[in-house]
Formats: C-alpha cells, structure tokens, sequence
C-alpha cells in the first residue's frame, strides 16, 4: 500500500495578469506593423511567421492558468501523476521573492531531457519544512531567476 505524501499542496503554473483590450489591440497593430514591414523588404514567410507569433502570443496571454496538484513524497516530486524521482534530480533550492505577493517556489534541476528544470510554487505549505526534507535527499544548488522567467515577467503573460 502506498504511504501517504510528506507534504501535498496545489498550485497554479504561473500568476495570471488579466490584460485589457488595449493590451491585445496593441499586440495587433505592432504584429500587424512589422508584418507590412516585412512584406515591403520582400519577405513573405517572415511576414506570416510575424502574424501567427502576434496571435500566438494573444491567446496565450489570454489563457488561464491551470491548477496543478504538487506533492512530495518517499520516492520524490510529483505533479499531477508524473512522478520526478529524487535519482533524477541533480540538486534544489528554495527561491523566496522580494514581492511579498508572490510565494516561495521549489527550484530543482534534474537530469530530465525534457525537463531539466522543475519551478514549483510553494502555495499553503510550509518551505522551511521542504527544504529541511529535500536537504535530507538532495543537495543544495545555487538557483537563479532565468532570462526567460525575467522576460515573461517583464511582458506580464
């Protein structure tokens, strides 16, 4: 019979930021722009390529988040019923944000081609208590806030 997780918590993929029309007509009319612009230097497929990224990024923007399901476990990390191993996992930290409003979040790199980095926010558990269990399993990295995490924070997708 399977234990019972250590800790369990859910959690959504990323803070949802509700955008207003201006936002999307924006996005429009500067996809729009350099699509023409594109056409005008002779490049068509750019030009389309402009267009489906514009809407792209609008339904993406649009989307909200879905909710996730996080526990930790004996054997290690699961999300949803993708379980992540403690043999898989290089090391881990616990990134705690300057914005007050913003939780915790569990940083782990793994050996996972797919998935090589697993960022889980820390939602009504407590992180001193998962860093104490992880650091009995895993070794503690030095995690930083990547380019990408920086750039979707800075277009608020």
């Amino acid at each position: 019979m399977p234990r019972p997780p250590i800790f369990e918590w859910e959690g959504t993929e990323y803070t949802f930021k509700e955008k207003s029309s201006d936002w999307y007509w924006a996005v429009g009319i500067i996809a729009v722009a350099a699509a023409v612009a594109s056409l005008l230097f002779g490049n068509i497929i750019f030009a389309i390529l402009i267009l489906v990224a514009g809407a792209a990024l609008a339904i993406t923007a649009a989307k909200q988040p879905r909710s996730h399901k996080f526990a930790i476990t004996e054997q290690g990390l699961t999300i949803g019923d993708r379980l992540y191993p403690f043999d898989t996992m290089m090391h881990y930290s616990v990134l705690e944000y300057i914005d007050h409003d913003l939780p915790p979040a569990l940083s782990i790199k793994t050996r996972s081609l797919f998935a090589p980095h697993l960022l889980v926010p820390l939602v009504d558990v407590d992180a001193d208590e998962v860093y104490e269990y992880l650091s009995l399993h895993l070794d503690e990295g030095n995690h930083h806030t990547s380019v990408i995490d920086r750039l979707v924070e800075m277009f608020e997708l």
